[in-house]
């Protein structure tokens, strides 16, 4: 490195000295790049490049219009400590601190934080947040679902993988053969290890604050799916009073596959108060059914949310809950068929604790609507057909690592 400074301080050029023959491409490419207005804008699109090019392996960033769905569903404050556990590009974190920004019109006093398991996905992170100028702390590569969160966070935001098999390390997950260590996460009874989905649940849900809320995506086989393991889970979660919402959401919205997902809302503290709104929702759950709520990509057959509809989900969560700045909700929320319906924990649970929105709020009687109904209905058959061979062919695997 060489003194660049002139003055005699010693201040140094961060940039490596390019190899002979390269010196002119390089240089042209830095220009280029510092020339540009704004540097986020340009970074956004490599990311979205990015992670169309790391779909093909399952292996992507949460699109703009679903992180502002995500963060809008947590309603973070300033001042409050975020975590992302599977935090990518970081793209949740830098829409946690867009969103709190805007509402305060200054720089957010906010503790976000960050793990990934991906080293170089990790290195991403940090210069997305670094370019934006956001204080943020992403810890070192790690699998969050390893050991519990040591610290309680207010907000916690995942785009999570679903149906993680073998999941569990040495120790973890349910074995019949060895004993296993006390985890505060699953005080009864450890998550299976043929998937990872009521592990993450639980995981986030061990994180929250007393008054912490979580927003994160979930294969929608867990809100339905009637086997023990997953209805057990679901049980729990009511019991506890921590559902507060439910969305499910198109398919194709996330670019990469057909499969169907909600949004899944966690709440340790549905009572009415000034952080989260004047409605009293304990015991009860919202459901919204926007599973045509999308739009298509202009030049592909790609889907995406898009701001009207996020704008839509977001409203009709803000009347439920009271909120009455913003978006000017009233206090008068109505259930509106085919689109969104608040339940009781009681009826839940009559309803075998099923918690899939399009359970909820159906749409009227009508040939086009009972078609669609058995299509999804042969869907979520086949899906948890699927689930449970994957859940067989993890035991079969640790059964013949025995042998």
């Amino acid at each position: 490195m060489t003194d660049t400074s002139g003055d005699g301080t010693g201040t140094k050029d961060l940039m490596p000295v390019p190899l002979r023959g390269t010196d002119d491409p390089l240089r042209g490419l830095i220009l280029a790049i510092s020339s540009v207005q704004q540097v986020g804008t340009l970074l956004d699109q490599c990311l979205h490049d990015l992670s169309a090019e790391q779909a093909r392996g399952s292996h992507y960033f949460t699109p703009s219009d679903m992180a502002r769905l995500i963060v809008g569903a947590a309603v973070p404050q300033d001042g409050h400590s975020v975590l992302d556990p599977v935090c990518g590009s970081g793209g949740l974190l830098v829409e946690s601190h867009r969103y709190v920004h805007e509402r305060v019109g200054l720089n957010p006093t906010m503790s976000l934080a960050g793990k990934e398991q991906h080293a170089h996905t990790s290195q991403v992170a940090r210069m997305n947040l670094a370019v934006r100028g956001i204080e943020a702390r992403v810890f070192p590569p790690a699998d969050s679902l390893a050991t519990p969160e040591p610290d309680r966070y207010d907000i916690v935001l995942a785009n999570l993988p679903f149906n993680q098999h073998d999941w569990a390390q040495e120790g973890q997950g349910a074995r019949q053969d060895r004993p296993v260590p006390t985890d505060p996460r699953w005080p009864d009874e450890p998550p299976p290890r043929g998937s990872a989905n009521s592990a993450w649940i639980l995981h986030i849900a061990h994180a929250l604050a007393p008054q912490g809320r979580a927003a994160f995506l979930m294969a929608d086989s867990v809100a339905k799916s009637a086997q023990p393991a997953m209805r057990e889970l679901r049980k729990r979660l009511l019991r506890a009073d921590l559902v507060e919402c439910l969305i499910a959401l198109p398919p194709r919205v996330f670019g990469h596959t057909d499969a169907t997902a909600c949004l899944w809302v966690l709440n340790k503290d549905k009572s009415p108060r000034a952080s989260w709104g004047t409605g009293d929702r304990r015991g009860q759950v919202l459901f919204i059914n926007a599973r045509r709520a999308f739009e298509p990509v202009p030049g592909s057959r790609a889907r995406r949310l898009g701001d009207k509809h996020v704008e839509r989900i977001l409203t009709t969560m803000a009347t439920w809950r009271g909120i009455t700045e913003g978006r000017g909700a009233s206090l008068s929320y109505s259930d509106e068929p085919g689109w969104s319906r608040s339940c009781s924990t009681e009826d839940i649970a009559w309803s075998q604790y099923d918690l899939m929105p399009t359970s909820y709020a159906v749409e009227p009687p009508s040939p086009a609507r009972d078609t669609r109904s058995r299509v999804d209905q042969l869907k979520h058959e086949l899906v948890e057909k699927l689930d449970q061979v994957h859940a067989l062919e993890s035991r079969l695997l640790d059964a013949l690592k025995e042998i």
